[in-house]
Formats: C-alpha cells, structure tokens, sequence
C-alpha cells in the first residue's frame, strides 16, 4: 500500500525507527514545517491554501526532525558514550530550509 499522505510518511520513518509517535505531536511538527517552508518561500506576500508538490518531502523531512528534537530543543552540544550531538539551530536546520526557493517580490 503506497503512503498517501505526508502525515502517514512521517509516521511510518519513525516507526521504522522503533519509535512510537504521537499522532497529535506528528501533525504539530507537520503544521510548524508547513508555516517555516511557506513563510520561507512567500516572505512578501500571502501564503496559499496549500504547499507546493515539490516541497512535500522536504516537509516529511523537517516534521521528522523536528519530532527528533523533541526534549533537547535548545541543545547546542551533547556528548554522551561516543555519541556527540549538536544543533545547528534549537527549531529548524538551516540546511533544510536551504532547500526552500523563496519567491521573489515587493515588500507591502
């Protein structure tokens, strides 16, 4: 059976990563990845009702680590049993949102 949805993509990456989710959790990181794409790619003008096909993975990617992050939001460095750990930002990666063409137009 083909993942329809993006909610149903992000659920089942975590779940292949033995991790439970919390569907709630799952459509608020999805919400969050959704305003920091659009907001990155309309930053003058209003957003549509809907987000552009070709960003939809990039939306599973960043909901996915964004529900990652979840309890070391602001951790800048982690260093634990050989595992080191740091964020280049507490919320989204700017390598991520890199991917986002921003639309060009006049400030209102």
């Amino acid at each position: 059976m083909a993942l329809t949805t993006v909610n149903e993509r992000v659920i089942a990456r975590l779940q292949d990563a033995d991790i439970t989710p919390d569907p709630v959790i799952v459509q608020d990181c999805l919400d969050s990845a959704y305003s920091a794409i659009m907001n990155r790619r309309f930053p003058f003008e209003s957003w549509p009702s809907a987000i552009e096909p070709r960003y939809e993975d990039l939306q599973v990617r960043i909901a996915i680590d964004l529900y990652n992050k979840i309890g070391a939001e602001g951790q800048l460095s982690h260093s634990e049993n050989g595992i080191s750990r740091t964020y280049e930002s507490s919320w989204i990666s700017e390598q991520l949102l890199s991917e986002v063409v921003p639309r060009c137009g006049v400030p209102l």
